[in-house]
């Protein structure tokens, strides 16, 4: 029988640790074993296509918010043109509704609950080997011949100690342009009423030997980024110092590894121990959710803001991690202006990214339970994306999707990070300099077409002129800025100066070895025309025409952080 354990992933950089797992899991039969991963952005004709010629016995999909409506409509086609295959589901976004799933999709064998490495050896042991019973597989829900539902043992199978889980990655070679994800531990100390990891407080650690053992084969294969799905990694100051100082001592320069952890948690001697990495190594990711003390208290978030503060802006001072701050939108006492307040004070600190979310009511998670006592109404279907609160209606919720979709324009992104930051201050409240962006792309349509980077340029400069925060002419300075230390851009926004009459001057300094030398020493190997090509110099222009300062940007040279050029400024006359 031929086995195929099949992932629809949200993107194509994305991988999928679940099937891995339960391959290497279940070695014994690892040779009829087959993956595939798919996106879903790619068309269904073509899945279910790749999923008929491999013509699977047995064939288990992996369910998340995200993709579990594109596998349930697959599940149907497959039953159609694959009647004798077995359909397993999988996954978070199935093990609360199994039942129900099966009442409604007759397609569909059977459901996984919960972690899935003992129930799906225990089927293939069924169905390759003839070995027991459904009935007797723990965490399972099953079609009986008869077409009743019946259930495996009532009791799931005990929580597996991770160090008796294989490397999931062993066999696997393709890591190009691939995220991997990999986990040294499972559940959490937490209790956070929107997340499915309160459901399971126990946290179980991979030994620290296995651990960095795997770690190695990352860093061997160099791979580009290691993403850890452990919910709170630092939850464990031994495990967390173990991890971190080993990448820090066996860093190979490429690899990069990417951390959720809890901001009010951190030692002094971990922010020590992160504070001496090769900038770009590790990637920190603090759920803050919200400021308001009540709001904390309704979803059982245990917080210190003021500790979390304190710790990422001795992050921020270091300069090595790239910081990644989360917000959630929608939750209980949470009205739009203590959102406001929340954004303004997280925003202070100054993370790399600053990501806006809206609160997912996910099935089987405390606050669905408490949606109708918190006045909460979701979205039908998933991602279950709340409505509207006691405290928060449609309006102001369709208000902040603008904001969010500004800040990762505008901020996010990096790409207009020198003019953002003159910008911001104009305004008492940052979150009101995106709430006026996302006003101004209202009404000019923007929000309805997909906009280049020139024509986001274009929206920045158009909005400083209509607020009238900057002088206009200190925007336009501050917009080619932002242009240019992206990337050697060969076109120039309409707007700009005409460098036709400094051609000469912009030659003459990269004619200059001096000058070479001293701004661009790096650039030895190559003659003048070949530096000028692969560098900008722009000068910034008074009223009058006349430079007020030359500034040059290097492209060989780029924050390792933020991806920037580095931009000198030029303390002399190039002519």
């Amino acid at each position: 029988m031929r086995v195929l354990l099949t992932a629809i992933n949200a993107k194509y950089i994305h991988s999928n640790l679940a099937v891995y797992s339960l391959r290497a899991y279940a070695a014994p039969y690892r040779d009829r074993i087959e993956t595939a991963e798919f996106t879903i952005n790619q068309q269904q004709d073509y899945i279910l296509q790749r999923i008929y010629e491999k013509k699977p016995d047995i064939l288990a999909f992996s369910c998340y918010i995200w993709n579990v409506e594109t596998v349930l409509s697959l599940a149907r086609d497959i039953a159609l043109v694959l009647p004798e295959t077995k359909i397993w589901l999988g996954g978070p976004e199935v093990s609360y509704n199994g039942e129900e799933l099966l009442k409604t999709y007759p397609e569909i064998t059977g459901i996984m609950r919960g972690e899935g490495e003992k129930s799906f050896l225990s089927l293939l042991e069924y169905y390759l080997e003839n070995k027991g019973e459904p009935e007797e597989i723990g965490g399972i829900l099953f079609r009986k011949k008869d077409g009743s539902i019946g259930q495996g043992r009532p009791e799931w199978p005990a929580l597996l100690p991770l160090d008796e889980i294989p490397f999931p990655y062993q066999d696997t070679e393709d890591f190009a342009h691939r995220i991997i994800y990999y986990e040294s531990s499972r559940g959490c100390p937490f209790a956070c009423s929107y997340c499915l990891s309160s459901l399971d407080r126990s946290v179980r650690l991979r030994s620290i030997p296995l651990v960095l053992k795997e770690l190695q084969f990352f860093l061997d294969h160099k791979v580009p980024q290691v993403k850890f799905v452990d919910r709170t990694f630092n939850c464990s100051h031994s495990h967390a110092m173990a991890v971190w100082s080993y990448i820090r001592e066996h860093d190979n320069g490429v690899t990069n590894f990417h951390f959720e952890i809890e901001g009010d948690l951190l030692r002094e001697d971990e922010l020590e121990l992160l504070g001496q990495m090769r900038p770009g190594l590790v990637q920190l990711e603090i759920g803050v959710q919200s400021v308001n003390p009540r709001t904390l208290a309704a979803v059982n978030r245990k917080a210190d803001f003021e500790k979390i503060a304190r710790a990422c802006r001795k992050l921020k001072a270091a300069g090595r991690q790239h910081l990644h701050l989360d917000l959630i939108a929608g939750l209980p006492w949470e009205d739009f202006d203590s959102f406001r307040e929340s954004f303004r004070q997280v925003y202070a600190l100054g993370p790399h990214e600053l990501q806006l979310g809206f609160l997912k009511v996910l099935k089987g998670s405390g606050i669905e339970r408490e949606a109708d006592s918190l006045e909460m109404v979701r979205r039908h279907r998933p991602p279950y994306e709340v409505l509207y609160t006691g405290w928060m209606s449609f309006a102001d919720l369709l208000r902040l999707k603008g904001v969010e979709e500004m800040l990762e324009v505008y901020y996010n992104s990096g790409q207009f990070s020198v003019t953002v930051a003159a910008l911001e201050k104009q305004f008492a409240n940052p979150f009101d300099l995106y709430d006026g962006l996302a006003e101004a792309c209202r009404e000019k349509g923007a929000f309805d077409v997909s906009l280049s980077r020139m024509q986001r340029l274009n929206m920045l400069r158009d909005f400083i002129r209509k607020e009238e925060k900057l002088p206009a002419a200190v925007g336009d300075q501050l917009l080619l800025q932002d242009w240019y230390l992206r990337e050697n851009a060969k076109t120039r926004p309409e707007w700009a100066p005409d460098l036709t009459a400094w051609k000469s001057v912009i030659a003459g300094f990269y004619r200059s070895q001096d000058r070479r030398n001293r701004y661009l020493p790096d650039y030895g190997q190559y003659d003048w025309k070949q530096v000028m090509h692969m560098t900008h110099l722009e000068p910034f222009l008074d009223g009058d025409g006349a430079p007020q300062a030359w500034f040059l940007f290097d492209y060989r040279h780029r924050d390792p952080i933020t991806g920037n050029a580095r931009m000198s400024r030029i303390e002399e006359n190039p002519a």
